[in-house]
């Protein structure tokens, strides 16, 4: 299959829509979204090992996630009676319940819209010598706009922690006008952006603490 690269996609990108086959049935992939946030993220192939611990924790986190206002799914370089039979191997070996759709992309299509090819590792194909996908993460707000990305190699498990982490940080700095440092989890202090003046900051959240004029600190739990 030739290239097909389009745009790169960058934060703030429109997530490029799609319809397609999945292992739920067919989806416009922005009805799907709503006015939800989503997670996309890629497997290499089925029956694979890391692929399949990684879906079992997704789908072992996902009611996390729903309680967010977040809808997971996957995509992975197979059809849909793979992905189907693959579900019943990932239920088995993880305990999971796994109801979230996985993406059919055998001709890489989907994986090539958002640049989903390991363009360096040419081992990292399929038995027809087709590129498999590698591990990329896009979070995606309900206006469609991409707000995180992430890429793992084939060859590494991603953390599901961290993606949870990352979406609770994401809701966090849009609703309260804050910002989150360094290792952040629900709970801790919360950063006051710079363009926002110390008085304001009192005004708005209380107590803030200043370490430098451009590094204070408040906690919106707290309030």
């Amino acid at each position: 299959m030739a290239e097909e690269r389009a745009a790169p996609l960058r934060l703030g990108s429109t997530a490029p829509n799609f319809t397609t086959d999945t292992s739920n049935g067919p989806i416009t992939f922005h009805d799907y979204i709503g006015n939800s946030w989503a997670i996309l993220f890629s497997h290499p192939d089925d029956f694979t090992p890391i692929c399949t611990t990684e879906l079992g924790a997704f789908a072992k986190l996902e009611p996390e996630f729903t309680a967010r206002g977040v809808k997971l799914i996957g995509l992975s370089a197979n059809g849909t009676e793979s992905h189907k039979a693959w579900i019943k191997d990932i239920d088995e070996v993880t305990g999971s319940k796994l109801t979230f759709p996985i993406i059919s992309d055998p001709e890489r299509k989907i994986a090539y819209q958002y640049d989903m090819v390991d363009y360096q590792d040419t081992t990292n194909v399929d038995s027809k010598g087709m590129a498999l996908t590698i591990r990329s993460v896009f979070i995606i707000d309900p206006a469609k706009k991409i707000r995180l990305i992430m890429t793992y190699p084939a060859s590494t498990g991603r953390n599901t922690a961290e993606v949870l982490r990352v979406i609770d940080a994401l809701q966090t700095t849009e609703k309260h006008g804050v910002t989150t440092p360094i290792n952040w989890l629900p709970g801790d202090d919360v950063v006051i952006p710079p363009p926002v003046s110390t008085e304001d900051a009192q005004k708005k959240f209380g107590e803030v603490r200043v370490v430098k004029p451009y590094l204070r600190f408040t906690n919106i739990e707290k309030k």
